[in-house]
């Protein structure tokens, strides 16, 4: 069995064997940051924050900010769902919650100073659109009277399509979103019915009409492979609707099991879910699709039209990765609100409680809800540095590296390099005197690639990592 490869052009002249997934395809990270997020530690709290915010003030440049604003409240459950929410039909507990947002944001925006250019918005979830739009309209008040949004600011919201109509999405325009994200998973009944998500296809297509109509920049929609009762016929009609309404962005996860992690996962029936087979045939399928309709490999699991901002920027080099994916976006410090949301602050992360009851009693009592961190070292920052340049199939240019972190890299990474031999020999990369390059047959396998210059791997953590592919 061959996959065909995901790249930037649109010839579909290499192809990649099962044998060779199979032989990279292990389990490991997504790298929305490193260290990555089940690295960090109750060492770093409240007053770790504040000193970094403090550092970033006192600074005579910063990088711009990017805020991520974490709404956890939907009205059901999906099961296939690993993200912090909280399950209710009671919508009076968004005023709540936008209250203690509002206590969050007067604590933290003090200590920023008065530099405060915003490149980059994003609300998630839970579900954004649980909120009333009023409810929301307040929210962009108090953001926008916090923090300077630049004109260019790309401003994101993540959308069921169960909770929105076109009046919706016309009211989310005009508070200047310009970004939607749609959850769409896949169009089957009987695999929307297995994970308690039922959306008609119908009302995804006039969701992404008024999107449109509306004058979103961006319409992205998500879909998930490895769903229970998910077959190979069933997803290709998934992507014959999916090619049809035509997102500006597609993203193709692979849904990672883990029961004993995410007690939502348990209501899935083991039985129902497709084999490993099934699954790479799915992957295969859809790569091949996606590309023969246009649309331009980002990386991971991210597609894009040519046009789109995406793939303007693996073009020229310039494309980023955050704790929200791929962005165009030059590097941002990133501030998170609201219960569970990550934030990065020069050279550390930060982590709110994941419990909506703490974070309530830390705010009232005056105090950021930090609850665990990590405070990066000298070698943190030059690995996360490679990981994220091979992450975004960016060339590593070693003269680069070794000024600005005044290493020598073939001696400081030397048993790194060494590991890189066998995805240099099966065609993934090439290494010379000067750098690294990942090729385009090597950009599915970036995550193992990262993998390599990832010294926490082999210590002990309490997350599970999902299969690469």
């Amino acid at each position: 069995m061959n996959a065909p490869l995901p790249h930037a052009g649109s010839a579909l002249d290499i192809e990649i064997s099962e044998t060779l997934i199979r032989r990279f395809d292990n389990l490991g990270p997504r790298y929305t940051s490193y260290p990555t997020a089940d690295r960090f530690t109750s060492d770093f709290d409240e007053r770790s924050y504040r000193t970094y915010l403090g550092e970033r003030a006192e600074a005579a440049s910063n990088p711009p900010l990017s805020i991520y604003v974490h709404l956890p409240f939907c009205e059901s459950l999906c099961y296939f769902c690993a993200c912090n929410k909280i399950i209710t039909r009671d919508h009076g507990r968004a005023a709540e919650y936008l209250r203690y947002l509002g206590r969050e944001m007067d604590l933290v925006v003090p200590h920023l100073g008065r530099d405060r250019r915003t490149q980059q918005l994003h609300l998630g979830g839970g579900t954004p659109t649980f909120f009333s739009l009023a409810e929301l309209a307040q929210l962009m008040d108090m953001l926008r009277g916090h923090f300077d949004f630049a004109p260019e600011a790309e401003l994101g919201v993540e959308i069921d399509p169960r909770t929105v109509d076109g009046a919706t999405l016309s009211a989310l325009a005009a508070l200047g979103f310009n970004r939607t994200s749609f959850g769409v998973q896949d169009f089957d009944p009987a695999v929307q019915q297995a994970v308690n998500r039922i959306q008609p296809l119908g009302m995804v297509e006039k969701a992404l009409a008024a999107s449109r109509d509306a004058g979103f920049q961006s319409v992205n929609v998500d879909l998930i492979y490895g769903l229970p009762r998910q077959s190979l016929a069933s997803f290709n009609s998934t992507l014959d609707h999916i090619i049809r309404l035509s997102p500006d962005r597609i993203a193709l996860y692979n849904y990672a099991h883990l029961p004993q992690r995410f007690k939502a996962q348990r209501l899935i029936v083991d039985s129902e879910l497709p084999s490993a087979e099934e699954r790479l045939g799915i992957f295969a399928l859809s790569t091949r699709r996606l590309l023969e309709a246009g649309y331009v490999y980002i990386g991971l699991d991210h597609f894009a039209k040519p046009e789109d901002e995406l793939s303007r920027a693996l073009q020229n080099k310039s494309l980023h990765r955050n704790f929200q994916g791929y962005t165009t976006r030059a590097e941002c410090d990133l501030i998170g609100f609201g219960v569970s949301a990550i934030g990065k602050v020069g050279s550390s992360y930060s982590q709110s409680t994941r419990s909506l009851q703490t974070y309530y009693q830390h705010l009232e009592e005056g105090r950021l809800p930090v609850e665990k961190g990590r405070a990066l070292s000298a070698d943190d920052l030059l690995r996360r540095e490679v990981i994220m340049t091979l992450m975004c199939s960016m060339p590593l240019d070693f003269d680069r590296i070794n000024r600005v972190h005044g290493i020598d890299f073939a001696q400081y990474f030397s048993h790194e390099l060494a590991r890189l031999k066998p995805y240099e020999e099966a065609g993934l990369l090439k290494t010379d005197a000067r750098g690294i390059s990942v090729t385009a047959k090597g950009r599915l396998f970036v995550r193992a690639i990262g993998m390599v210059f990832d010294r926490y791997l082999g210590q002990p953590t309490a997350s599970s990592y999902s299969k690469l592919i």
